[in-house]
């Protein structure tokens, strides 16, 4: 199960765990992730999942701005439309700061890796 690590100078002060299929994030209290913060919209980001085509077994996050004033963003780089989320991935929702932690997702990596080795 992935894990959101909202961080306050690069200190983890809250962690939630993205335990449903969808998971939603912003201001209004009815949110699954609520950021009491003006700067974030009331309905921000989704958080989705799905199985992996290869390996059903992993699990695959994507994120998506909901029409955010404010923006989304992976790594500092502004998104559009659904985005995969990565293990250790730095979202931020306006100025709202989360790692994005998924144990299982680097298990696949290197699981991948040797993989293609033996090819």
């Amino acid at each position: 199960m992935a894990t959101l690590a909202q961080l306050v100078d690069d200190v983890v002060v809250h962690k939630f765990e993205v335990a449903s299929t969808d998971v939603t994030l912003g201001r209004h209290p009815e949110n699954t992730v609520t950021i009491d913060d003006s700067a974030v919209s009331s309905h921000h980001a989704r958080i989705t999942q799905q199985a992996n085509e290869y390996f059903p077994e992993y699990i695959e996050y994507f994120i998506e701005d909901c029409g955010s004033t404010n923006g989304t963003y992976i790594n500092d780089l502004r998104i559009q439309g659904k985005k995969r989320l990565h293990n250790n991935d730095i979202v931020r929702l306006a100025w709202n700061r989360f790692k994005f932690l998924d144990e299982k997702e680097s298990d696949m990596e290197k699981t991948v890796q040797m993989l293609n080795k033996t090819i």
